[in-house]
């Protein structure tokens, strides 16, 4: 063959991107009967569900949660043979880092919205005069805050609950979780069905509470840890790096969330799927039986195509073969960087600040937008790490420069924490904020060992409108033929939502 032609390679089927929602679909056709091939550009599977080793420990380098609003995750966990692996997190709760000082989120609510404004720590953290006016909410019409098509979280909070329940609860945990300001998150994509509580029960109040009673199988309180494509499950999405919140409906898988991944990995490969590392898809093509898709000295013709990559590289690979694709092209999302600290610390064994602490917009002199205490959350990696050794987890990635694009909000990490950044400046960054964030000093002479874990745009930003943009997608591929798109920025934040979302797009794509 002549070394300038590509090798041809034909199958029922190709998957572009090697993430938890490519992998996921790939076993979805392989179920089907399908040949696969997944092509992957880097040599590591999993995406923002991924490993790394810090300290001899084997960490969660990116989700290390999710969300039990319904059984998407826990189904394929037990399908993988990890039933057995689920857990809780530890029943401490987590904390809210404010101007004045550290409150209790609290143990019920839903985004950080409150079940009831009149529970001691949502009292001890509105102050009365904030309680009172989100207990407002019981005498309002069930049409506030629902009447309109599409509505920001912001907007929502604001006109049920108020100014303080937003900005002392709510953009904590938006901010933690989504890399977002709730003015610009579409509330129905972040919290599905919240409005629909409020027409059913009420009030927003009781619509969450609604929510949290379904919890265990059906609602989640906050996105799981998936973040960039986690920051809470997510995400990650959420990505990655955030703490559960009081009470929250989220689980995790002993050993970590990246053993899903390797147990995913080994089914595929037994059903002779096709894993190809280190093919990084060029350009796709319409081709009499289907499409052609290029990598490198390779191409690939199947009669099915699924692309499962964040937003801007799928329509940019796609936009060529499906023109109409390229309006609806999102901006990146926020850059995040979280900054891992294995430490020789027996002051944090009595979990000062429960599971981890989520830091108010407004709170000065500290970077972080969220700590997860790893070794107070997981009772399984306390006994990995041993007496007086502690994980801590910290995320950045909320900056004060805001863009709207198409709908959709970039960000910009803090100066002295962003893309320029050295290791050694984040590290610095890191022992201050964990310092004053857990009331504990952690100097770099308690550190045993540290990672930083990058995560460029890939966190989906669900903006106002964004379900109508997926609708207008998806309507997009379906008339294509033969084409799906998956992933966290068409099915929402967190691993609960890509898992169940990629299922039943394949379920679609299928005959």
């Amino acid at each position: 063959m002549n070394a300038a032609t590509p090798e041809t390679s034909f199958t029922s089927a190709v998957v572009v991107g090697g993430g938890i929602s490519g992998l996921l679909a790939a076993l979805e056709l392989a179920k089907g009967g399908k040949d696969v091939a997944v092509l992957e550009a880097s040599d590591a599977w999993g995406g923002c569900v991924g490993s790394h080793e810090v300290g001899g420990l084997t960490l969660d380098s990116g989700a290390e949660s999710f969300a039990t609003r319904s059984s998407a995750v826990a189904d394929l966990a037990a399908e993988l043979g990890l039933g057995g692996n689920i857990v809780a997190p530890h029943p401490g709760g987590a904390w809210v880092q404010l101007p004045e000082g550290a409150r209790e989120l609290p143990k019920t609510g839903v985004l950080g919205i409150p079940a009831n404004p009149w529970d001691p720590e949502v009292r001890r953290t509105l102050g009365f005069a904030g309680s009172l006016r989100a207990s407002l909410d019981r005498l309002l019409p069930a049409s506030v805050g629902t009447r309109a098509a599409v509505t920001s979280v912001s907007d929502l909070v604001r006109a049920r609950m108020g100014r303080r329940v937003l900005e002392r609860l709510v953009e904590p945990v938006v901010g933690g979780v989504h890399s977002a300001d709730p003015a610009l998150l579409d509330v129905d994509m972040v919290a599905p069905g919240l409005r629909a509580g409020i027409r059913t029960n009420g009030t927003l109040a009781a619509a969450v509470a609604a929510q949290r009673r379904g919890g265990a199988s059906r609602q989640g309180g906050v996105p799981d840890g998936q973040q960039p494509a986690g920051q809470q499950a997510g995400a990650a999405n959420q990505p990655v790096g955030q703490p559960a919140k009081a009470g929250a409906a989220v689980a995790g898988l002993k050993g970590g969330m990246h053993t899903l991944i390797t147990a995913l990995v080994t089914e595929l490969r037994r059903r002779g799927v096709s894993l190809i590392g280190g093919a990084r898809a060029g350009s796709v093509t319409r081709t009499a039986g289907g499409w052609r898709v290029s990598a490198g000295e390779r191409t690939f013709d199947a009669g099915l195509l699924v692309v499962a990559l964040d937003g801007p590289t799928a329509v940019g690979l796609l936009q060529d073969a499906v023109p109409e694709l390229a309006v609806h092209r999102p901006g990146a999302g926020p850059d995040v960087k979280l900054v891992t600290l294995v430490v020789d610390l027996p002051e944090l064994d009595s979990r000062p600040r429960g599971t981890g602490i989520l830091v108010a917009p407004q709170t000065p002199g500290i970077q972080a937008k969220a700590l997860t205490h790893a070794t107070a959350k997981w009772d399984w990696l306390a006994a990995a790490a041993g007496p007086g050794t502690h994980v801590v987890r910290l995320s950045y990635g909320r900056g004060e420069t805001r863009q709207r694009d198409a709908g959709y909000m970039a960000e910009r990490l803090p100066a002295g924490t962003g893309a320029g950044a050295n290791d050694s400046d984040l590290l610095d960054a890191a022992l201050r904020d964990a310092s004053a964030l857990l009331t504990v000093p952690v100097t770099a002479d308690d550190v045993l060992d540290w990672d930083v874990v990058s995560w460029g745009g890939a966190l989906p930003f669900a903006a106002v409108g964004h379900r109508q943009r997926v609708a207008e997608v998806r309507r997009i591929c379906s008339g294509t033929g033969g084409l799906a798109v998956v992933g966290g920025w068409l099915a929402g934040n967190g691993l609960a939502a890509v898992v169940a979302d990629t299922r039943k797009q394949m379920a679609g794509l299928l005959p």
